[in-house]
């Protein structure tokens, strides 16, 4: 499963720099003006996972591929986008092909770098760029529930469908998104099939500068304090800080975070956090051709995770070998994990979990 994530937000808040130093290149534009990227640039980025090292340690072999997420840079909106205004309609269109959204907005002052609205202001920001994604929504959702009433004059059983169609109608003219509605309820299904953009699941990212680094107040706080009023995620990011790291080795990148106090790097944060906006999540291969990570949704039951490896062991699945990534670190061999009794045979129904070290059996 390929996750696809796009990065948008107002022209120079730092779409592209942060591009640039997830994908560790200059794929993107990075310039101090409006619409420096107007195509949109794709990169495929690793999840960051320190079990597979660990596990190729073990089975001693030295290919490892972890899963990847997939992140668009889009081109910047700007007031009017939904009537046309800057390139907005190519940021609809690029946007609508996306499964999540990260939005990007500035919470520092920089008088060297242009603001199309003047000074930063990350809520007015947030909230131009959510009116113009509602108001793309309403289009493309007006036509829709008229097609839905035409079914019901025929179809008097289509009666509940007009009405979440105008339930949702209502929640964007009031500046509420499609994805505030539960996800089995009848407006959420309404607005996947008419791939509305607000029902896409939202990741905040505040763009702060130095200073703010771990000790974060003001504007930045001013967009976590929205994202959970909203129920999206949010977090902090110095696309600046994560710009010069990329540029460094592991051991160099590693010893500056230090001198800054930061833990994890902000590109690994973003990465997981986008990885964790869909509800995807990972279980492991472990062998001497390779150790991999794959993804699959929560819930997934063990055929369908066998699935992603090959259609043929879905079919003709037996039974999946399953020990825990954290007993396969501990005893590091298949005997003593057999001797503790820790490795389990699962059937059809068994629904995989994070971690979870797989051998598939199957019929040919």
């Amino acid at each position: 499963m390929a996750l696809s994530c796009g990065i948008v937000g107002l022209p120079n808040v730092g779409k592209s720099t942060i591009f640039n130093a997830l994908t560790r290149s200059a794929q993107a534009l990075a310039a101090n003006y409006p619409f420096a990227t107007i195509e949109p640039n794709v990169g495929e980025v690793p999840v960051p996972d320190e079990r597979l090292g660990v596990l190729a340690e073990i089975v001693k072999t030295d290919r490892i591929v972890p899963a990847t997420t997939r992140f668009v840079d889009i081109a910047g909106l700007v007031r009017g986008a939904s009537s046309g205004a800057g390139l907005g309609n190519a940021f609809l269109s690029h946007i609508r092909e996306t499964d999540a959204i990260a939005m990007v907005v500035r919470c520092f002052e920089d008088a060297d770098v242009i603001h199309v609205e003047g000074l930063p202001d990350p809520l007015r920001d947030i909230e131009i760029v959510n009116i113009e994604m509602a108001l793309a929504d309403l289009a493309t959702l007006g036509k829709r529930v008229e097609k839905i009433e035409r079914e019901a004059r025929v179809n008097p059983k289509m009666a509940p469908q007009v009405k979440a169609g105008k339930a949702l109608l209502a929640a964007l003219e009031a500046g509420t998104p499609a994805r505030s509605f539960a996800k089995d309820s009848l407006e959420a299904e309404i607005a996947r099939e008419a791939f509305l953009i607000t029902a896409k699941p939202m990741l905040y990212v505040a763009n702060v500068d130095e200073n703010q680094i771990g000790n974060l107040g003001g504007q930045a706080k001013a967009v976590f304090d929205h994202a959970a009023k909203e129920g999206s995620g949010a977090i902090a990011f110095c696309g600046k800080i994560e710009a010069e790291l990329a540029g460094l080795s592991e051991s160099e990148a590693a010893t500056f975070r230090g001198e800054l106090g930061i833990d994890r790097s902000g590109l690994d944060t973003l990465v997981l956090g986008t990885y964790e906006l869909l509800g995807l999540m990972t279980f492991l291969t472990a062998g001497e051709k390779e150790v991999r990570a794959w993804t699959i949704e929560r819930g997934t039951k063990a055929p369908q995770a066998a699935g992603k490896i090959h259609s043929d062991i879905e079919r003709g699945f037996i039974r999946a070998e399953i020990v825990s990534y954290a007993d396969y670190a501990r005893l590091r061999t298949m005997d003593a994990i057999r001797s503790a009794g820790l490795l389990r045979s699962e059937g059809k129904e068994y629904v995989m979990q994070e971690g979870d070290v797989v051998n598939f059996r199957f019929n040919v």
